[in-house]
């Protein structure tokens, strides 16, 4: 006989503001792992939030099988780690800021007071090691990093050793690195003990091997489920085509106020270090972002990202002690917070857990002309046009009027961004802005980015999502030790790591001649044949590879390709941070 661990048959839920569109139904057997997937706002939270028996059903059956567990409660047996709710949501007047100053707030708990007693210590030294917690045991929880705060949720809720793991989205926010371990591990969870791993996702490339179902969710219904490798089928043949020339049109028609600055430096840091305590997070660290650049800055999760970024924002205390500029102009020369706001775009996880208040949607977007998390000053209508476009920009005009709390976390994100743009700034800094979104979402959000490079605007991106930095961006940052270890052009920092050009030649015919050739010439150097291509280190200028191009043409060469090895930015990374997570 088989085993549901979870059965809900025509479930309907008596608030009608939890109620989904369509009756549910779906059954979890024992054995399978799941992924619930669907696009932003499409229903996945509250299909588990029904599913775990939060909301009271109206009509229709829920059922529960948690053998060979003792008792049969959801609390018991369900663990359920919901990622926006990260900082523990219950302090409604937490802001951002907060985190700065915590090191002066000797109240707040750490992580070893935090974590409590545990009993299995062979779990507990695999999960150590996994998140490296070691050092993070006399940190101040809410002096954690994003990164570090996501895994010490964890590593703290598998300790516990749940009969059912459910996780939305636990992997946005992580490092490569610990991304691919805590896939490994999760595989090594099913496969060693009877739990169950439920994970709600947006993305597509995070459905991991060990899930054997996808559940997808839609319109506020929820779709019969199927087997993974049929489901990605599925996904992959749809028509992922999307127009854009009318939102690229509408963009470049929007209207400018003309808040252009004179300087070519837009942000500029001068050895700016940072301490808390005894913990060094930036170092002496340089760095000069100019006017136009789309700069993507990545590191290991507690790297310093969004330390710096909050310096550049002058949400940090300490932005008045470094020396920084922004836009020509020294900090700490007469000009005020609001004064520097008015003129940068900002969104940040921090942000997302900021904003507690259920204000409507649209109060949420329009207090980013002022840059409050509340309404202060009451905007003027064309002002409030202008956040309804933006809100229409990313596909959430129709969710003006719903309270944001009432928002899935993936359309919070999208409130919050077109907050960020809502201004008009000269510097729009987005750190892990697609975090939680739908495929959709994202390619939208990436469309937005590359339309508003005709515009000359600067944008800094902080993400972990290594290929969507590389595409959207021109400049690269990876933070490492506190410092800007590297930076530069993907191509740049290639070269500078291997200390080698490669350039790739793929000859039409005449193999053993186009190597003669090569070999006459004095900056090739270490020619490789390949299956087909010839491959050689080039160490010379511009014009000196020019050259070699012309002289193989000249020669009666018939060429195919002729092309220097592409960046990596994964690669990159790996290289400069040693390819692991902290």
């Amino acid at each position: 006989m088989i085993q549901n661990t979870f059965n809900i048959a025509g479930g309907v839920a008596r608030n009608p503001l939890v109620r989904l569109a369509a009756p549910i139904t779906a059954t979890i057997s024992a054995g399978e792992h799941i992924a619930i997937v669907g696009p932003n706002g499409g229903g996945k939270s509250l299909f588990v939030d029904t599913l775990i028996g939060k909301y009271p059903l109206r009509e229709g059956t829920l059922q529960y099988d948690f053998s060979p567990s003792v008792t049969q409660t959801v609390y018991d047996n369900v663990k359920y780690i919901a990622f926006r709710d990260t900082y523990g949501a219950a302090d409604a007047n937490y802001y951002y800021q907060q985190r700065w100053n915590a090191h002066d707030q000797d109240e707040a708990p750490d992580v070893r007071e935090t974590l409590g007693e545990v009993k299995d210590e062979q779990l507990k030294q695999e999960l150590f090691e996994l998140f490296r917690i070691e050092p993070m045991l006399d940190k101040k929880i809410i002096l954690l990093s994003s990164g570090e705060l996501r895994k010490f949720q964890l590593a703290k809720t598998l300790l516990t050793a749940p009969r059912v793991l459910i996780m939305d989205n636990p992997f946005i926010g992580l490092d490569a690195p610990t991304r691919e371990l805590l896939f490994s591990l999760l595989d090594r969870l099913t496969k060693m003990s009877s739990v169950q791993i439920i994970l709600v996702l947006s993305m597509l490339d995070d459905i991991p091997s060990f899930i054997t179902h996808v559940i997808p969710v839609d319109k506020m219904t929820v779709y019969p489920k199927m087997e993974r490798e049929a489901y990605l089928e599925a996904f992959r043949s749809r028509d992922a085509a999307v127009s854009f020339d009318e939102l690229q049109q509408r963009i470049i028609d929007l209207p400018y106020d003309g808040n252009n600055y004179d300087s070519d430096e837009v942000v500029k840091l001068n050895k700016v270090s940072i301490r808390y305590d005894d913990r060094t997070i930036l170092k002496e660290l340089d760095w000069t972002v100019r006017r136009g650049e789309k700069w993507a800055l990545s590191g290991e999760n507690g790297a310093g990202k969004s330390t710096l970024l909050s310096l550049v924002c002058a949400d940090n205390p300490q932005s008045y002690a470094c020396d920084i500029s922004l836009f020509g102009r020294k900090r700490g020369t007469g000009e005020s917070i609001w004064e520097i706001k008015k003129h940068i775009g900002y969104v940040s996880p921090e942000m997302h857990r900021a904003y507690l208040k259920n204000l409507p949607a649209i109060e949420i977007v329009a207090s980013g002309l002022h840059d409050s998390i509340g309404l202060y000053k009451r905007p003027q209508p064309e002002q409030m046009a202008i956040c309804e476009w933006w809100m229409n920009i990313f596909g959430i005009a129709e969710l003006k009027d719903k309270p944001f709390l009432q928002l899935s976390s993936g359309e919070q994100r999208l409130a919050l961004l077109a907050r960020a743009f809502v201004k008009d700034p000269e510097l729009l800094i987005l750190d892990e802005p697609a975090s939680g979104l739908d495929p959709r979402a994202r390619v939208e959000m990436k469309e937005i980015l590359k339309r508003l490079q005709s515009m000359g605007k600067t944008v800094v991106i902080s993400s972990h999502i290594l290929p969507e930095l590389a595409e959207m961006c021109t400049e690269v940052g990876i933070i490492n030790q506190g410092k800007l270890a590297a930076q530069g052009t993907v191509q740049d920092i290639m070269r500078q790591l291997t200390q080698k050009r490669i350039i790739y030649v793929r000859p039409l015919a005449e193999v053993s001649k186009t190597v003669e050739i090569l070999r006459e010439m004095p900056a090739v150097k270490e020619i490789t044949e390949n299956t087909s291509d010839l491959e050689f280190v080039f160490d010379g200028n511009e014009e000196m590879l020019a050259e070699i191009l012309k002289h193989l043409v000249e020669s009666g060469i018939g060429i195919v390709s002729f092309r220097e090895k592409e960046g990596n930015l994964e690669e990159i990374f790996m290289q400069v941070t040693g390819g692991a997570g902290v």
